[in-house]
């Protein structure tokens, strides 16, 4: 079978090597579908601080069941899947107090592990979930960067009945609101400097959409929510200035969520944190309940994935994705590679 190896920065070479036969407690998966995701792109440009080369990429992955070991009877062959890319320990603290997702050893496949980026990908049978079959391959590769967005919001406690705003309109970002208003938000804002991103937002439902080097944000806030701004924010960049911004303009007593992966170091004004009593707290990927909420939302009908999918590649052409992705300069959204 091929297998896609990312064997240096920017270089990518296919190999044929043999087809899994799954153990006990393995399920063997014949991917389909992967998503290509921010922190791949920083694989592909040497900058990902934790991972090294080979690699096999693939953690935003929708496929089917090829074969199921012995032991395995939640799914079965030909049934539509997508897996948990996390591989824990078990046995640090938080594996213990249920926290596994930000285990002590904490690897994912695809960075530190191999991952699904080859026909077939003989997977532990507990990081499978089966997908009802009204689901398409796309959206089983989109359950992943959703999850994340479920558990980022839950880190927030939730968006029911608030006044949420997202920084930033990314494939996370737009995930991210898209989330809050399909779990009953208030109402929901997004903003990036990106016009094309806004218009992809606006075009997946969400109404306030707003480009902070053309309106004043406060302003905005203001017309959006009123004198009582926003209850949730969800920084989904990574730098200092978003950061900056979601402090500067949270209501006394709100919330901040830090999702974006930072590769600098931010300075911020915790003088505000402290005087305003704000809430600032982090997440990290996410549990299999997060997944199972996604799931359960996007065979609801209340997502919009079609239209964030902006790229498609064959297999044999995974490379273009990267060289596209470097050629849109920004106005993309979800690359999906396609077997």
């Amino acid at each position: 079978m091929k297998q896609a190896v990312m064997t240096a920065p920017g270089k990518i070479e296919f190999t044929n090597v043999e087809r899994p036969t799954p153990k006990a407690d393995e399920v063997i998966l014949q991917t389909k579908r992967i998503g290509v995701c921010g922190s791949d792109i920083h694989v592909y440009h040497g900058l990902h601080p934790y991972t090294g080369y080979p690699v096999v990429q693939g953690h935003e992955v929708g496929g089917v069941v090829a074969a199921v070991g012995a032991n395995v009877t939640h799914v079965k062959v030909g049934d539509k899947i997508t897996f948990m890319p996390q591989v824990t320990c078990g046995e640090c603290y938080p594996c213990k107090h249920g926290m596994y997702h930000i285990c002590e050893s904490l690897k994912v496949m695809g960075f530190q592990t191999g991952g699904a980026a080859q026909e077939f990908f003989a997977l532990p049978a507990d990081t499978v979930l089966k997908l009802p079959d009204t689901m398409s391959l796309d959206q089983a590769a989109m359950i992943e960067p959703i999850a994340v967005t479920v558990h980022a919001l839950s880190r927030g406690g939730g968006a029911e009945g608030k006044r949420v705003i997202v920084l930033g309109a990314g494939a996370i970002g737009n995930l991210t609101a898209q989330v809050a208003k399909a779990s009953g938000a208030q109402a929901v804002m997004i903003t990036d400097l990106s016009d094309y991103k806004l218009a992809k937002a606006r075009e997946c439902g969400i109404e306030h959409a707003v480009n902070p080097n053309r309106e004043n944000l406060g302003e905005a806030i203001a017309r959006a929510f009123g004198p009582d701004k926003a209850d949730l924010i969800l920084e989904c960049v990574g730098v200092e200035a978003t950061m900056t911004d979601a402090i500067q303009y949270a209501r006394k007593g709100s919330t901040i969520v830090v999702v974006g992966v930072f590769g600098k170091k931010a300075q911020v004004d915790l003088g505000l944190v402290q005087d305003r009593e704000l809430t600032l707290t982090g997440t990290l990927m996410y549990q299999r309940a997060d997944y199972e909420r996604a799931i359960e939302l996007v065979a609801s009908g209340k997502m919009h994935l079609d239209a964030m999918i902006t790229h498609r590649f064959p297999f044999d052409q995974y490379l273009d994705a990267y060289h596209a992705i470097e050629a849109a300069h920004g106005e993309y959204l979800k690359v999906m590679i396609e077997l």
